[in-house]
């Protein structure tokens, strides 16, 4: 039986009197792809920055791997395992993909100079820097700039960039946005491969097709409530999403 490696408990969210997440409760069982899907202004992204400790909760608790990292800090959250991506593909233009992947694996620490003062030569990063690019299959482009890629191209290297830090659990914030159809499934096959490497993942999406074709669990968020949870056939067929979310773009997406 899969543990819950993230569970989410009573999580309250607020931007001064805005509340953006109310009293979301929910589980990320290990080895697993689950969806966070909901309408624009849903909270989905307030969601994310709760989770990964960058935004403070005002309610609730979030547990990763049996610890509560309600108050922890973003950087102590991701070096326990628990990774977030953005919206935006903020990518560093001076540097080639794979050292763009280098920044990602370094795991900096108070001790960081001194290993570095003694050892010179070391390599932090190159093996993690490896696995995620043989994840993502992006080898092939590894010495390129990031002006030279595609905008899909982007979106992977964006992800290889949190993937390169080994995390236990991923959290891709809208990972297909601006893709096509073609670039779209061949992220979803390689989203879909990640529980057989030891990566977990909470997708937050609006292409429902990615999310439902993908994910093995889904969670609606609806006016920062949590509306319903489920798998992709209660979820597509549950009238409460419908209404709020889905619509005749479920019906075109899968009709």
């Amino acid at each position: 039986m899969t543990e819950a490696l993230l569970r989410v408990d009573g999580l309250r969210i607020t931007y001064g009197g805005v509340v953006a997440v109310d009293d979301a409760t929910f589980t990320v069982d290990e080895g697993r792809v689950v969806g966070l899907i909901g309408p624009n202004g849903a909270g989905k992204t307030s969601m994310i920055d709760g989770l990964t400790g960058y935004h403070r909760p005002s309610a609730g608790t979030v547990t990763f791997d049996g610890r509560d990292v309600t108050r922890t800090k973003a950087d102590r959250r991701s070096r326990l395992g628990l990774v977030r991506t953005f919206q935006s593909v903020e990518l560093f233009d001076d540097l080639t993909v794979e050292e763009n992947l280098r920044v990602g694996a370094e795991q900096v620490s108070f001790l960081t100079p001194f290993a570095d003062m003694f050892l010179p030569h070391r390599d932090r990063g190159a093996e993690a820097v490896g696995w995620a690019m043989d994840l993502l299959e992006i080898h092939d482009i590894a010495d390129r700039m990031p002006a030279d890629l595609s905008h899909g191209q982007r979106k992977l290297v964006s992800v290889g960039r949190a993937l390169a830090q080994k995390p236990r659990l991923v959290l891709l914030d809208e990972p297909a946005a601006g893709l096509d159809s073609d670039e779209s499934l061949a992220l979803g096959r390689r989203l879909a491969s990640l529980p057989q490497a030891g990566v977990s993942v909470l997708l937050v999406d609006h292409d429902m097709g990615l999310v439902l074709n993908v994910c093995e669990h889904i969670v609606v968020l609806d006016f920062g409530r949590l509306i319903a949870t489920g798998s992709p056939a209660q979820i597509r067929n549950e009238p409460k999403v419908v209404e709020a979310y889905l619509g005749s773009s479920a019906e075109e997406s899968h009709g």
